[in-house]
């Protein structure tokens, strides 16, 4: 179960990143420098990590015991820029949750 927030959280993490370098340096570059594969080439990029973070959420959705709300919390985090960075508080608590004690 540890192991399925820990993809999350991970996948989360990389995705959150690709979105903000897809925001504040790609999109820059495409409309302040006319370098539009910089847009291409992270769009490709966020949009495939975009997808495994859906898949880490619907594979979490048992480990973390979520209602239908929180999925969709978690699903919207990921559109908004800095979310998966403010849902990664919640999921690391959580995960200490099933760390054994020693």
């Amino acid at each position: 179960m540890k192991t399925r927030i820990t993809n999350l959280r991970l996948i989360g993490f990389i995705e959150g990143v690709s979105f903000l370098v897809l925001l504040l340096i790609a999109m820059p570059l495409k409309y302040y420098l006319n370098f539009p594969m910089a847009v291409k080439i992270t769009g490709w990029i966020h949009g495939l990590l975009f997808i495994l973070y859906v898949i880490a959420v619907m594979m979490a959705i048992k480990s973390m015991k979520w209602n239908w709300f929180s999925v969709m919390v978690a699903l919207a985090a990921s559109l908004i820029p800095v979310g998966t960075f403010v849902l990664d508080k919640s999921l690391r608590k959580r995960e200490r949750e099933f760390e054994e004690p020693f």
